[in-house]
């Protein structure tokens, strides 16, 4: 009887194991049909009388063994994923771009035209690895455009082990007949989609390009939270893409800025973005969009690429406005996505001792699934002095940079997943504190004691401690929410307008942790069905009608058409009162909670 309960327990286990791993449902049923046969092998041998342990055990290491060789046979196929889910969509009139002409694909309930996976630079591979983007090639006769093109190269976790993040995590887990396969990923990754209105033939629309955030290691151009259908049916287009990450677009080495006839090396992540805004500038009249009114927006690392992308000489003309969300490199030290080429430099050689390469020409032959796995961090953006040609606050304090207007904020708990592994107490509370606010360390203390911020909520795995919501509130706003109060400084001092937010609504998704904002912003709620309320839809539809407005105008307040909204006024930011839009059941204008906090940050930033 227990060697019964056994197996149907270990069935059960697998049957679980393949379904996280998205095998093919025909797993499934052979791992059911392994298992029953060797009960009534054991019952035949049984009733003989010749079962005896060593079966037991010679069998249960056998069904082991089959188990695994099912797992293989029947792993998800890997390929990329396609613009819309329902089975025969419509497919577009032809579109005639620079390249050549192509078609996409309409969305089910026909509001938005999908120009999915177009190659806007050559693949990056073999001598092209780690140069600056080409051109691309043109084609003969008509392209589908109808999937996504791969993810860029990068670091992947096992299929169940997301799953099983999104069960215990986000809680978002959804069983599917169809999406069982693993999504496609390779250096050729430079393609972007173009999100429209369905057969629209007016004025030149608003563009909104968007940059995919993921510490510029992770991402995809085609991240369910800020796909663009929303906006196409408020009159803006959205384009968003993929670029190069971690080590093949940002490592620096000194015989690749030798080579380059732009002396750039440890920028090409950044390279991309601005061959596609340049491609986006040239090409979007084709998709009914206006060259002349395009917004750059981003999130996270995204919004960090975008302040880049503000004063790089090379995208001047080529955008009005900027939306950046939980990010930026406008301080003199930024924390993260940013570093000097030194460093850079550094970690370039040390990738050349790790793979026992001599030289670039050694590591171009290296296979990119073996060189994703470096231990180096390559997540930074540098002065190059062709992309980047100083550091960001330096153009900014020259009044160079090129955005005419921001919208920009942050979230409550932007730190609180990234401190997770992080046991805050009263006893090392100053001592951790120290590797963000240095000899401020003290004064952050006793200005916002160990235990007098409380959080809502924690991960499951988060490891607490008394000192627990004062340290994410501090980091919070170091790490994240300061630098939209620099950029917004600048701004204001250039006399530009400028318009901050603070995300504070809960949810059973990623609630107002880092990026839990951009679902709502980008329209994207029901890819979540479950994890939302009225409330929220209600409250999605209010920041779409903000941003989309903003893309119009320049002005959240004003573009909008639809009378059934009411849009409450979000008024200018101001450093004299440093008033923020509280985003969440109920729109208010707060105080900016880190208003004092930003003057102990300021300080450590001067003195270094």
């Amino acid at each position: 009887m227990a060697y019964t309960v056994i197996i149907i327990l270990l069935t059960v286990v697998y049957i679980l194991f393949l379904e996280l791993s998205k095998n093919a449902l025909i797993g499934m049923g052979i791992g059911l049909i392994l298992s029953v046969i060797l009960l009534l092998v054991r019952n035949t041998l049984k009733k003989k009388k010749i079962w005896n342990l060593y079966m037991a055990l010679g069998s249960f290491f056998l069904l082991n063994a089959l188990f695994l060789i099912n797992y293989e046979v029947t792993a998800p196929p890997v390929k990329r994923v396609p613009a819309v889910t329902y089975k025969n969509p419509e497919v577009t009139e032809v579109v005639h771009i620079k390249q050549g002409d192509i078609t996409g694909v309409y969305n089910k309930d026909h509001t938005a035209e999908i120009y999915a996976g177009i190659p806007y630079a050559k693949a990056p591979v073999g001598e092209l690895r780690w140069k600056e983007p080409v051109e691309a090639e043109n084609w003969e006769g008509v392209k589908s455009c109808d999937t996504f093109g791969p993810m860029a190269m990068q670091p992947k976790q096992a299929t169940w082990y997301s799953s099983l993040s999104k069960i215990l995590g986000t809680h978002d887990y959804q069983f599917s007949l169809t999406e069982r396969y693993r999504e496609a990923m390779s250096e050729d990754c430079l393609y972007l989609n173009v999100f429209t209105p369905a057969d629209y033939s007016g004025e030149p629309l608003p563009v909104v390009f968007f940059v995919h955030g993921g510490s510029l290691t992770t991402g995809t151009s085609y991240y369910t939270e800020y796909r663009g259908e929303s906006f196409a049916k408020k009159g803006v287009i959205l384009v968003n893409f993929a670029y190069r990450l971690g080590i093949f677009g940002y490592m620096a080495n000194e015989e690749l800025a030798a080579e380059s006839p732009n002396g750039t090396t440890g920028d090409y992540g950044l390279l991309d973005q601005i061959a596609a805004l340049k491609w986006v500038h040239e090409n979007i009249a084709s998709f009914g969009g206006d060259p002349d009114n395009i917004t750059i927006a981003g999130e996270s690392a995204g919004s960090s690429s975008v302040n880049a992308l503000c004063v790089s000489p090379l995208t001047e003309g080529l955008f009005t406005k900027a939306i950046a969300e939980s990010s930026g490199i406008g301080m003199k030290k930024p924390y993260h996505t940013f570093r000097e080429m030194s460093e850079a430099l550094e970690t370039g050689r040390d990738i050349l001792k790790e793979f026992g390469a001599e030289n670039v020409s050694d590591l171009r032959s290296i296979d990119p699934y073996k060189l994703v796995t470096t231990e180096t961090k390559n997540s930074g953006m540098t002065v190059d002095g062709y992309a980047l040609i100083e550091q960001p606050y330096l153009t900014y304090e020259k009044g160079n940079n090129h955005e005419q207007a921001l919208l920009n904020g942050s979230n409550l708990k932007e730190a609180d997943a990234f401190m997770m592994s992080t046991k805050a107490t009263k006893d090392n509370y100053v001592e951790i504190l120290r590797e963000v606010l240095g000899d401020y360390a003290e004064e952050a203390a006793e200005l916002i004691p160990p235990e007098s911020v409380q959080r809502d909520s924690y991960f499951i795995v988060d490891q607490k401690g008394e000192a627990k919501g004062s340290l994410n509130f501090i980091y919070s706003d170091a790490w994240f929410s300061y630098s939209h109060n620099v950029w917004s400084r600048y701004m204001e001092q250039q006399g530009k307008p400028v318009y901050q937010y603070f995300f504070t609504k809960t949810n059973n998704y990623l609630s107002n942790n880092h990026a839990g904002e951009m679902v709502y912003a980008y329209g994207n709620l029901d890819f979540h069905p479950g994890m939302y309320d009225e409330d929220d839809y209600k409250l999605s539809e209010i920041m779409q009608t903000y941003w989309t407005n903003f893309a119009k105008t320049g002005d959240p307040n004003k573009g909008s058409e639809d009378t059934n909204i009411t849009l409450p006024n979000w008024p200018r930011w101001n450093s004299s009162e440093d008033k923020l839009l509280k985003l969440d059941n109920e729109l208010t204008i707060i105080d900016n909670p880190y208003h004092k906090l930003n003057a102990i940050i300021d300080k450590y930033q001067q003195d270094n």
